[in-house]
């Protein structure tokens, strides 16, 4: 009977044993309950971009509730990204999203291998060695700027139809940051949707040399109308091309596209309508990877590029924001479902294409026929299209 017990003891301990080892295995497979989670902004919520990619913090906290503790730093140049950085790092985060475009991120991972760094792209990556750490993402936003295009275009031919302008006085104006392959693919994309509705459009390009600058931006959306655009659409980061078309408005008739963020509240009689990326699916699916102890790629719906990811309308990643029915032409919202529908399926390859050549302005030597087409984001997450479109993109 004494050897019954001993073996009845001795098999409750393997028992006992094996369940142990077995929780310890699915809290290490398994992943986490709870992350400490950094987000880290080259500018304040009350800027467009910046308030954008706020909002997949918003979702992350209403997703996770108390499983996630965020830490948070504004207003940081890209210059100044390495103390911040240590500092959220200090505090035990387990990953961090960037939304400036500091290379500091990228150099300074390693150091921290516990700790996954997420950056919106500010390059193309594709050719990069990057540490194991470190993810680039970024949806693909020629795909909302080509739709704005599209309503802009209906708008445009709503007016020659009125009287208002003549077929040569189709012109948009595009404020612009600086002359990067980001900002030339997205305002290229919003110019071939006007040209989808309106074939004689052209576009005048303003840049202001700042990222955020709302006198310049002001400036330069005027300056644009002052020359005959009707419709003005930005790459910058503050409100004042939109209250620039608001205050034309007064006196003729113009219209404002917007980036980022819906600009009726501050323009409701010009705005039009606004594309923006959608940054909530990769960040809750990064934080998701995380809990789970997988590699983030592994949980991201999008084009896989490495450490590297991209997405459009069929993942979510890019959408319309706020189309005025109290101004918008009849027929728009029929004509930018179609293409939409297009997006959602798979189909790019119309945006930039056509009788076109496009010129490096870094270097005249180096033209593309967009006649053979050319595929945005094939493998990059980083916009790559770098060519201005002869006699029909002004730079000025």
């Amino acid at each position: 009977m004494r050897r019954v017990y001993i073996m009845t003891f001795i098999t409750c301990l393997f028992i006992l044993g094996v369940l142990l080892l077995s929780f310890r295995l699915m809290n290490l497979t398994g992943g986490r309950e709870h992350l400490t989670v950094g987000f880290i902004y080259d500018n304040d919520e009350s800027t467009p971009y910046t308030y954008n990619f706020s909002l997949a913090k918003d979702a992350l906290e209403k997703e996770y509730g108390e499983r996630v503790d965020i830490l948070t730093c504004s207003n940081v140049l890209d210059d100044e990204m390495e103390e911040p950085l240590r500092e959220l790092a200090g505090k035990g985060c387990d990953i961090i999203f960037f939304n400036g475009y500091s290379e500091l991120v990228r150099k300074l991972a390693p150091e921290y291998p516990s700790i996954q760094f997420c950056q919106t792209s500010y390059m193309d990556m594709s050719n990069e060695t990057v540490p194991e750490n470190y993810h680039t993402f970024k949806g693909e936003a020629y795909q909302g700027r080509y739709i704005s295009g599209i309503a802009a275009g209906v708008q445009l031919r709503q007016m020659i139809l009125d009287g208002t302008i003549t077929n040569d006085e189709a012109v948009v104006g595009f404020v612009a940051a600086f002359p990067t392959s980001e900002v030339i693919s997205g305002y290229t994309a919003f110019l071939m949707g006007v040209r989808s509705v309106v074939s004689q459009a052209v576009m005048r390009v303003s840049y202001t040399g700042t990222w955020s600058s709302y006198a310049l931006e002001k400036s330069a959306a005027q300056h644009l109308i002052d020359e005959g655009c009707v419709v003005i659409s930005q790459h910058t980061d503050t409100i004042g091309p939109a209250i620039a078309c608001e205050e034309a408005a007064e006196t003729k008739e113009v219209y404002f596209v917007g980036y980022n963020q819906s600009m009726s509240d501050v323009a409701p009689a010009t705005s039009l309508i606004t594309s923006r990326i959608c940054w909530e699916p990769y960040v809750l699916s990064a934080v998701k990877a995380v809990m789970a102890n997988k590699p983030i790629e592994s949980f991201v719906s999008g084009k896989i590029h490495g450490n590297d990811v991209s997405a459009g309308f069929d993942q979510g990643w890019v959408e319309m924001d706020d189309l005025n029915m109290q101004i918008a032409a009849s027929g728009i919202e029929r004509a930018m479902g179609s293409a939409v529908s297009q997006f959602k399926r798979g189909r790019v390859d119309f945006v930039f294409k056509g009788n076109y050549t496009g010129v490096d302005p870094d270097d005249p030597s180096d033209t593309y026929d967009l006649k053979k087409g050319y595929i945005e984001n094939a493998d990059s997450s980083y916009p790559t299209f770098h060519y201005i479109l002869e006699d029909v993109i002004t730079v000025e």
